[in-house]
């Protein structure tokens, strides 16, 4: 078995992708995943482990069969977990539908789900029935692979925090040869 220590970010960013185009840097998606790189690189006791840095970086253009999907699942195989950032700019590309179907259907990678719209955890979560709220749910339906494959694994949802998604990362039960129990998890309205 690979020894699997970094966290996978899954997000959305127009296809083809290019990571130098100014377009990837105003998706939202991409925008939150590089915030999470920079607390890592202002903070190295932050514990994100970037599986992008673990192979070789995807070119535009780059054939999706012979290097783009070999790669994922490399780096996929490589990952601990996957921190997928979902909101309202999310689109089912190509990318995240392999990311779902094989990082959690194939391989059973937990899920730290992060809203970037969102920042405090009653935004996520209804403080009175403790139960994820609807317009959270109907996020999921953005990416039909995730919201279909989430309940084979342990998912939890947070909001763009870095304190509680430090706490997820930091979480043992959301690494994939420790996991908890498969279901939607979330942290508490205090």
């Amino acid at each position: 078995m690979a020894y699997r220590s970094g966290n996978y970010s899954a997000f959305y960013v127009s296809e083809p992708f290019h990571q130098s185009s100014l377009g990837a840097f105003a998706t939202k998606d991409f925008v939150s995943y590089n915030l999470l790189k920079a607390w890592k690189a202002d903070d190295s006791t932050f514990p994100f482990i970037d599986s992008h840095n673990k192979n070789y970086n995807v070119r535009d253009g780059s054939d999706w069969e012979s290097t783009l999907k070999p790669r994922l699942h490399n780096r996929l195989s490589n990952s601990k977990n996957i921190v997928f950032f979902l909101s309202s700019v999310t689109k089912n590309s190509r990318a995240l539908r392999e990311e779902m179907n094989y990082g959690i259907g194939s391989l059973g990678l937990p899920v730290i789900v992060v809203y970037p719209e969102y920042s405090e955890k009653n935004e996520i979560v209804n403080c009175t029935s403790g139960t994820i709220k609807q317009k959270i749910k109907n996020l999921w339906d953005k990416v039909p692979a995730f919201r279909d494959n989430m309940n084979s694994v342990p998912t939890i949802h947070v909001p763009y925090k870095k304190e509680l998604i430090q706490s997820a990362l930091n979480d043992k039960g959301f690494m994939v040869n420790s996991k908890k129990t498969s279901s939607a998890y979330f942290y508490t309205c205090d």
